[in-house]
């Protein structure tokens, strides 16, 4: 399965890089959690979490990214802008792209501004 996220990551990383969005980084990882994207939007830093679902039995795939998921994302997110001072003055958002369905179909949905850090 994680090579089929990783897939994603990079479709996901591609598609954002055609919107406009500059890279920053991937897979940034701490023992809070992990930023499967980190990109800039104009002067606004974006943490992109990328999802991917075959089957919606449980939700489509921005519903997997719970509460709990979001509180380990700001975390990490917290984390990641300490590491990277230069960054750390600048607004913050946080997005959900997500795919749904087989691969090979499956499109992206952007849900920009999914969640808040409290």
């Amino acid at each position: 399965m994680r090579a089929a996220g990783d897939a994603f990551e990079q479709r996901a990383c591609r598609e954002l890089e055609r919107a406009g969005l500059t890279p920053l980084a991937r897979n940034y990882t701490t023992r809070h959690g992990e930023l499967d994207l980190v990109m800039r939007e104009g002067d606004t830093v974006v943490f992109v979490e990328v999802r991917y679902r075959v089957r919606a039995g449980h939700g489509d795939a921005a519903a997997s990214v719970t509460r709990a998921k979001q509180d380990k994302l700001i975390r990490t997110a917290h984390l990641w802008l300490a590491a990277h001072a230069q960054h750390a003055h600048r607004p913050c958002r946080f997005d959900v792209v997500s795919y749904d369905g087989p691969a090979a179909n499956a499109q992206m949905h952007w849900l920009k501004g999914a969640f808040e850090a409290e």
